[in-house]
């Protein structure tokens, strides 16, 4: 069964799933870890969450978060930029973090015996960065050059176009994670300080770890880390739980009765093909119906043996590449299809699109079709679970957005109960919720 996590007690120290050697316990300044341990193993992976993300800036400070994330690895009073590199380098591991719309990733991948430095490197980061105005000016660059590399590449700026036009352009979540080069050259040091200052502290943390590893151990490791930083954890403190976040907008979006009568959003760029995404407001990370989405997606354009791929490809060969996608957020969800194809055959490859959506709306899935997506999803999802870094990603995905733990067999039984007639319904709602399609290609599209 499910186990929900606990916020309000800071004693808190759970085994949430024995047989998959899963714990978490609330340490002081109501930092939450959570750990499994696998002992089959000889590496660990470690990675320290911050429950912020860009749709947690303002509009002037858009992009902070990601700049701040940089700016992390650029030294701390212990540690120069090329100590923190070096660290993780002269013992064979890696390390990186990742920004996101609704959290920041600081992650390393060491051998067991490794960990303990792992772990103080990471926390000297988090709590003790230097954040100094050369560091700045001069990854503010580097990001520039980012952010270009980004409006260079059809894929990159398409799916941003899209996401912020089913999104909301003017909304948190329909921003760009990075910013954009007029907001980024705008940050001074002081906004980025501001902005660690409001959002790194103790009850914002959460640690998961998966590998060769003693819960225990890592936790005094941690709270010997973060204090050496300079964090005050103050026995009793609770953490931060997020509350139910409510999405600005767009709100409900009227749908064209007619395909053609949605007009696409085109983005110039000198390629040969037309990108071409179609799509809407899907449902979100913690729907129910977020199982069924992902047996729609699998059996839409999952793979060589989705419809789109077989339809629009193996027996047109209208295009090359072709697939549907999804993404969901607390309080919000897309979903889209995606083909690249000479411009010539733009509308027919949009109408084919849409045809195969409302055509599973209207008829539903074959029980092959309906086995067979659900051996694609089980099946990468378990092999996905083979490697500690995505075991790692898992625990901090419940923590952070679902707030109960599910075990790995839970959540392969989700799936396996997905019925052929709850894929037809959510089809037929999309299929009458394509709001939105962004075309990116030449000026003049044959």
């Amino acid at each position: 069964m499910p186990v929900d996590l606990i916020y309000n007690d800071p004693a808190s120290d759970v085994v949430l799933d024995a047989t998959a050697g899963v714990r978490r316990s609330i340490l002081p300044g109501g930092v939450r870890l959570l750990t499994q341990t696998d002992r089959t193993v000889r590496s660990a992976t470690l990675g320290l969450w911050l429950q912020v993300g860009s749709r947690d800036e303002t509009p002037q400070h858009a992009g902070s978060t990601h700049v701040l994330e940089h700016l992390l690895f650029k030294g701390t009073a212990r540690r120069s930029a090329l100590d923190i590199a070096a660290a993780f380098d002269e013992v064979g591991g890696d390390s990186n973090a990742i920004t996101a719309k609704e959290h920041t990733l600081y992650y390393g991948r060491v051998r067991s015996a490794d960990l303990p430095m792992a772990v103080d490197v990471l926390t000297d980061m988090v709590t003790a960065s230097l954040l100094q105005e050369e560091a700045l000016l001069t990854e503010r660059e580097v990001i520039l050059e980012e952010l270009a590399m980004a409006e260079d590449d059809p894929n990159d700026v398409g799916y941003e176009t899209f996401l912020a036009d089913v999104l909301g352009p003017q909304t948190a979540l329909g921003r760009p994670v990075g910013g954009t080069a007029q907001t980024v050259s705008s940050l001074d040091i002081e906004d980025v300080r501001a902005h660690y200052a409001e959002h790194y502290r103790p009850e914002n943390l959460v640690v998961t770890a998966v590998g060769d590893l003693d819960h225990d151990q890592l936790a005094q490791l941690l709270i010997a880390g973060l204090r050496r930083g300079g964090w005050e954890l103050t026995d009793g403190a609770l953490p931060q739980r997020r509350s139910p976040a409510l999405q600005e907008g767009p709100g409900p979006v009227s749908t064209p009765s007619d395909l053609a009568a949605l007009r696409p959003h085109r983005l110039t760029r000198p390629t040969e093909q037309n990108h071409i995404y179609l799509g809407g407001q899907g449902v979100t990370a913690l729907s129910e119906q977020r199982h069924t989405l992902s047996v729609l997606m699998s059996i839409l354009g999952g793979g060589m043996s989705s419809r789109l791929f077989q339809n629009i490809r193996e027996q047109r060969g209208l295009a090359y590449t072709v697939y549907s996608f999804s993404s969901g957020y607390r309080d919000a969800g897309l979903f889209g299809m995606y083909a690249a194809c000479r411009p010539g055959r733009t509308a027919q490859v949009v109408e084919l699109l849409a045809a195969e959506m409302d055509r599973m709306g209207s008829t539903g899935v074959t029980e092959q079709e309906l086995t067979r997506a659900k051996g694609q999803i089980t099946g990468s999802f378990a092999l996905g679970l083979e490697d500690t870094s995505s075991r790692m990603g898992r625990l901090g995905t419940i923590e952070l957005a679902h707030g109960r733990y599910t075990s790995v067999d839970e959540t392969l039984a989700r799936i396996s109960e997905v019925t052929g007639e709850q894929v037809r319904e959510l089809a037929q709602r999309f299929a009458t919720s394509i709001s939105t399609r962004v075309e990116v290609g030449p000026e003049h599209p044959a």
